[in-house]
């Protein structure tokens, strides 16, 4: 096959390692689907417009569909010398149909097809991810609703603070992960526009029907100035950011789970099928999955900090730095994905030690604030409120005994407005039974949450 890419201005062939150095065939195959779609939609348009023939078209069209069967049946020869997968699925088509083929091309750079192939593989992906975040989400439900009626406590800096439902706890992430997939909705609503048409830095003089190939293609709009359409790649920015984004709550909900599984906390059984064994000693189950996910969301981290540093310096328009957007894009969808894949089934699998946390969980005070907005309804300050509580938990710290085992004497010589109903706030049950803010861990609020999670999940 010869390449089109190559004009009559060159005077000398393609050095060997210059085409080695410039191929991004390699990993930018995975575009084919859109590149033979957005040609298709394009073909149409020229052949409405009158700048080929309705025959020409319909060859066209049928060309292309047939390079789409010769590459899903791995008879398509993919070689360097074709620069990228646009070239080399042009290239076929001048191979198959000689002039006709050679007709595609018309009001079109590889500039706006690179960009509109790339957003219609962006909006693919972005697809692909939220129905995996929704399963994820769905993993949380479930673990939310079997785990009503347990209390697990919270921490800040890593030290119990107070008493939650652990349904609120699992709620918890799916708020984050539903904001992951509003940020990809907004990464969309940007992505979805059509830079075809826009050549490759100043429009064409070709009278061309551009609306007709956005309603094909199923984009929102169409790119308004063709400057910043060949050059922008914000979009591919916002997208792996918004991957960045995931892979940071889910390095978050990794570690947490990695330290609740060990013996110092006895939180919770991970399955065993996501486990791996020491190679040295024979007792350990580590949590491979769980420190693979955390360590990954460092290669998505690295891949935003790239693309950033890729395109701080371009000038406008097209320049061939652009070319390096797509390995880490590729890369930062695969990462992500398969790390939802794991995540989900991990989280179905993962069982909690109800007796361990039980057993513990009156430990770390968790019910201090609780008493302390008890004084509050008293008529203390605030202020003063958390210091007289202060005293109190010192008090029981010093003897090892929790504030419900200290008498209400002992109490009252520290605050008197302190009287005997001090005990139905004491305790993490009486805590929880106390809590009465919208989002908060309260058990009817807690209830609500569940059902609207259900309601917007689809949950039965």
């Amino acid at each position: 096959m010869s390449t089109p890419s190559r004009s009559g201005v060159f005077g000398s062939a393609t050095d060997p390692k210059m085409l080695e150095f410039s191929e991004s065939i390699s990993h930018d195959h995975r575009l084919y689907q859109h590149d033979i779609n957005g040609s298709i939609a394009h073909a149409q348009m020229l052949a409405k417009s009158g700048l080929i023939s309705s025959e020409d078209c319909q060859q066209i069209e049928q060309a292309l569909q047939a390079i789409r069967q010769e590459i899903e049946q791995d008879e398509f020869e993919f070689l360097a010398a074709q620069e990228d997968i646009h070239m080399a699925i042009e290239s076929r088509l001048v191979e198959l149909l000689g002039d006709v083929g050679r007709k595609l091309h018309t009001a079109r750079s590889r500039n706006d097809q690179v960009s509109t192939d790339l957003r219609l593989w962006i909006r693919d992906a972005i697809q692909a991810i939220d129905s995996q975040l929704a399963y994820l989400q769905i993993a949380f439900l479930k673990q939310a609703e079997q785990g009503a009626d347990l209390i697990l406590p919270a921490y800040t800096h890593l030290q119990r603070a107070q008493p939650v439902l652990g349904a609120h706890y699992m709620l918890a992430y799916c708020e984050k992960f539903n904001r992951d997939r509003q940020r990809l909705e907004s990464v969309n609503q940007r992505n979805n526009i059509l830079p075809l048409g826009t050549g490759a830095v100043a429009g064409t003089s070709l009278p061309i029907d551009r609306e007709m190939v956005r309603q094909q293609l199923g984009f929102d709009g169409i790119a308004a100035n063709s400057l910043d359409a060949s050059s922008d790649r914000d979009f591919v920015l916002d997208f792996c950011y918004a991957l960045s984004m995931i892979g940071v709550h889910l390095s978050g909900w990794a570690e947490e789970w990695i330290l609740w599984s060990t013996v110092e906390f006895n939180f919770m059984q991970l399955p065993e099928s996501f486990c791996t064994c020491s190679s040295m000693m024979p007792q350990k189950i580590n949590p491979d999955a769980l420190e693979l996910i955390r360590g990954k969301s460092a290669r998505l981290i690295g891949y935003l900090n790239s693309l950033l540093t890729l395109v701080k310096g371009l000038p406008l328009a097209y320049n061939r730095d652009l070319q390096e957007d797509k390995l880490p894009t590729f890369d930062a969808f695969d990462t992500i994905f398969s790390c939802l894949g794991i995540a989900v089934p991990l989280i179905e699998q993962s069982q909690w030690n109800r007796e361990a946390i039980r057993h513990n969980l009156e430990d770390g005070y968790l019910d201090a604030t609780t008493l302390m907005e008890y004084l509050i309804l008293k008529g203390v300050p605030q202020r003063s409120a958390h210091h007289t509580v202060g005293t109190i938990v010192r008090q029981a710290m010093d003897r090892n005994v929790s504030l419900r085992d200290l008498s209400l004497e002992e109490m009252q010589k520290i605050c008197e407005e302190i009287d005997e109903c001090v005990y139905e706030v004491l305790g993490t049950k009486n805590s929880i039974a106390a809590f009465q803010s919208d989002g908060s861990t309260g058990t009817a609020q807690v209830k609500d949450q569940i059902a609207l999670w259900k309601k917007r999940l689809g949950v039965v």
